[in-house]
């Protein structure tokens, strides 16, 4: 309704509300329309307030509203508020002015089951756990100084920013950073594949191979934090050869890659501690050390000089060890000269005696003793070496007549003669020659040429015996 005495009534103009009307006008209708709802969803973000009071969102699969529940009505709730639980709560929808925002003020709460996602993760934990994938014995070692380290993580923000500050002041080494989304669908895909790139890079090749990542990525919600509980990227954080340090999310935000990294973080910069040492710390250490071992050379050499100067005390003097010894040495050698000239006398005595029983006829018997014998053998061995000397004559007078029988130019000392064919081949038949052909004619005691005339070769054939006629082998009786 209009006043008509308004000067917006004049104009013709509805009235302007105030931003603060129209907020709290709303706020009003929903109240009335909306005083009392039930509903059923699954909680995240839940924040507990210094102040006592618990905010919260109640989600579905598409849709979600924020909530609170006032400090007095926290300790009746039949359940307390956490990440993931599905409950059903009652409460009235209500606008917060001061930002345009609505929501529910929670007067109870009731657990209706675990929540979707939460659930499916259980399920795959289980899974992966059942597997090994879990095991303390499978995780690697990460190296006490590493030379170069690798960061996956998105390239803006604080994250990467922390760490590389981190490990500059702990540690300066070399970082290779690659830039990958950390939330969303296309997150778990490429920190995998980040992770492989890493793995398939070749120690000495051109890009250093890191020896520890570290997978990186701020706090936030279930949801936000949910491209870390993949299955695949799991897999292959557990296959990776490099060992990897996850640092995903606050200390209170486990995802699927804590289980299976080889060292969680409980943040970003705890990872860059984790995976460094503080080099003034190194120093001060290997400092400390090597003072100590410095004392501890100084106080041993010490004890055993003491041990030494404590031994020596109790042993005699030089002069006094070498003095008995010295004594027997001067006796004996008095004794040395008498005892060299009595043995060398000892043994001229047993040399003149056993000269004397030597003579020439005892050296010379031996050897006529072998001469006959040689002698002996001799004369009976003749015999036989003469007839196998005649015999072995005999046998080689024979083989150098077969000799001769068998030698190619025999033929020719008896009046024969090799013909020798234009192409210096032995002739072997008539037929082989033509008339004018050039021949060798080879004898005994040397060669000559000759040719060949035109007529044909005669073919001899055996001369016939004249017939034989009745009565001319008996004579004529008249």
């Amino acid at each position: 309704m209009t006043d008509i005495d308004s000067p917006a009534a004049e104009t013709g103009n509805a009235a302007a509300y105030s931003v603060s009307e129209l907020a709290f006008a709303l706020k009003r209708t929903l109240e009335d329309a909306y005083g009392h709802v039930r509903l059923r969803g699954e909680l995240s973000k839940v924040t507990r307030h210094a102040s006592g009071h618990v905010y919260l969102t109640i989600k579905d699969d598409k849709a979600a509203i924020d909530g609170v529940v006032w400090k007095g009505q926290v300790r009746g709730l039949a359940c307390q508020a956490e990440q993931g639980l599905e409950v059903i709560i009652t409460g009235r929808i209500t606008t917060y002015p001061a930002s345009s925002k609505y929501q529910i003020v929670i007067d109870s709460m009731e657990p209706a089951g675990v929540g979707a996602l939460l659930a499916q993760l259980e399920r795959l934990k289980a899974k992966l756990a059942a597997e090994g994938l879990f095991e303390a014995s499978r995780k690697r070692p990460l190296p006490a100084s590493p030379s170069v380290i690798g960061v996956i993580t998105s390239p803006t923000g604080a994250v990467i920013r922390d760490i590389l500050h981190r490990i500059a002041d702990r540690w300066p080494c070399h970082v290779l950073v690659w830039p990958v989304v950390v939330q969303g669908e296309a997150a778990a895909a490429q920190v995998r594949a980040a992770i492989a790139g890493f793995n398939a890079l070749k120690p000495g090749g051109p890009v250093a191979r890191p020896d520890v990542l570290i997978v990186a990525r701020g706090g936030g919600s279930v949801e936000d934090l949910w491209a870390f509980n993949d299955e695949a990227l799991a897999r292959a954080a557990a296959a990776s050869d490099i060992p990897l340090i996850s640092a995903v999310g606050h200390e209170t935000d486990t995802t699927l890659i804590d289980f299976v990294s080889d060292r969680r973080a409980p943040t970003p910069t705890a990872a860059a501690e984790i995976a460094t040492p503080v080099l003034a710390e190194l120093k001060a250490a290997i400092a400390d050390r090597q003072a100590r071992l410095v004392r501890a050379v100084q106080r041993l050499r010490e004890d055993r000089r003491n041990q030494l100067a404590a031994a020596a005390r109790g042993l005699p003097r030089p002069v006094d060890l070498l003095a008995v010894s010295q004594q027997r040495f001067d006796l004996v050698a008095g004794r040395l000269n008498a005892a060299l000239e009595k043995n060398a006398s000892a043994h001229e005595r047993d040399l003149t005696r056993i000269g004397a029983r030597l003579s020439p006829g005892l050296l010379e018997r031996p050897l006529r003793t072998k001469a006959d014998r040689v002698d002996d053998l001799t004369k009976r061995m003749r015999p036989a070496v003469e007839r196998r000397l005649v015999r072995a004559t005999e046998g080689l007078t024979a083989l150098d007549k077969l000799r001769q029988s068998f030698d190619p130019k025999g033929p020719l000392k008896r009046g024969y003669a090799f013909v020798h064919g234009p192409d210096g081949g032995l002739v072997r038949s008539a037929a082989q020659l033509h008339g004018g052909d050039v021949v060798r004619l080879e004898f005994g005691d040397g060669d000559r040429g000759a040719v060949v005339d035109g007529e044909a070769p005669v073919k001899r054939t055996p001369a016939r015996k004249p017939p034989i006629t009745p009565g001319s082998a008996q004579g004529d009786l008249f």
